[in-house]
């Protein structure tokens, strides 16, 4: 859903009001927050979307990743999962026994159960979960708290919609690469989580469909920050992304440019396809981690400890200003 059209959608809708209810659609967060007690709340989120990928196996275990991303962007521990498939009544039923076991080994990867889960016959096919976490509720990472003076890190590349895109149009025919983004796009944000948790981060957000535009200006609005970003810093999969634009931009990351483009002041030097690489609509991206300026260089060594692979420092927290999002070269 376009990030325009939900907003206007969210503004008409009664919100029930709860002492306990501490994150909720207010900020666009990544998940909701319930405090039980002092010391415990529950993060909750669901995730659903078509097939990124043709293999099944994979399907499920993107679905299953991009999923529990929420809950790590929240600084949670996921804990329980509940599985949703529209399944067309046509397909070989043996492709969803696929679809939920890449579902399964990537959930256990991230020490979480399936509980259950509810499956109805679809014109189309469609999969997501349902994620329950835990986290204190004094700990909780907000994507609305981010601190003039932070620095941003980013943990995953940019680009997997570009090349998702590519690769289901027949522009990009690299099967190492396809191979490359699939696993990536698979590979759980738990050592992300992990590490911001044990340095101590002021905000983080998780970069999934509307970009990674689009969620840093929900960052930047709900702190009452500018961000600052160099696009140079931007790590991108494959190098050279740029090229794939003209040919391989979904409709989601047009609906993205035309929300957010708006709110972001571009340098000259800025050309078009780059800004459609910050726009392009992501699939269990990384997460995008406002830290400390002095814990900095913490934070990269705790990344790195817990193997995550792209540790990028990708610009700073700034005062407002005219636009929330300012992208130098």
């Amino acid at each position: 859903m376009p990030q325009d059209i939900l907003i206007r959608c969210l503004a008409g809708v009664p919100q029930v009001r709860n002492e306990n209810l501490i994150v909720a659609s207010e900020t666009y967060d990544d998940a909701g927050v319930y405090k039980l007690d002092g010391e415990t709340a529950l993060v909750q989120t669901v995730d659903v979307f078509t097939p990124v990928v043709d293999n099944p196996y994979w399907y499920g275990a993107i679905v299953a990743a991009n999923s529990l991303s929420d809950i790590y962007a929240m600084g949670g521990r996921p804990i329980t999962v509940l599985s949703i498939l529209g399944f067309p009544g046509q397909l070989d039923p043996a492709l969803m026994t696929e679809i939920l076991t890449g579902s399964a080994d990537v959930v256990k990867q991230s020490g979480a159960v399936i509980a259950g889960g509810h499956t109805i016959i679809d014109s189309e096919l469609k999969y997501g979960l349902s994620v329950t976490g835990l986290v204190h509720p004094d700990r909780v990472v907000r994507n609305s708290t981010a601190k003039v003076g932070d620095q941003l890190v980013l943990t995953k590349p940019l680009g997997t919609g570009l090349l998702t895109t590519g690769l289901k149009r027949g522009v990009v025919k690299d099967e190492a690469l396809s191979e490359q983004v699939t696993r990536m796009m698979a590979a759980l944000n738990r050592g992300a989580g992990e590490a911001m948790m044990e340095i101590g981060v002021h905000a983080a957000t998780d970069i999934t469909g509307y970009g990674f535009i689009g969620h840093a200006k929900e960052m930047a609005d709900g702190s009452g920050v500018t961000l600052k970003i160099s696009y140079s810093a931007i790590p991108t999969l494959p190098e050279g992304v740029e090229s794939l634009v003209s040919e391989c931009m979904s409709g989601g990351t047009s609906n993205n440019r035309r929300h957010a483009m708006p709110f972001v002041d571009f340098h000259p030097d800025v050309d078009h396809a780059k800004q459609v690489v910050l726009f392009d609509a992501q699939t269990s991206g990384g997460l995008l981690i406002s830290v400390p300026g002095d814990r900095t260089d913490d934070l990269v060594a705790a990344l790195e400890a817990h193997g995550v692979e792209t540790r990028a420092v990708v610009g700073e927290v700034v005062a407002q200003g005219e636009k929330l999002i300012e992208v130098e070269p």
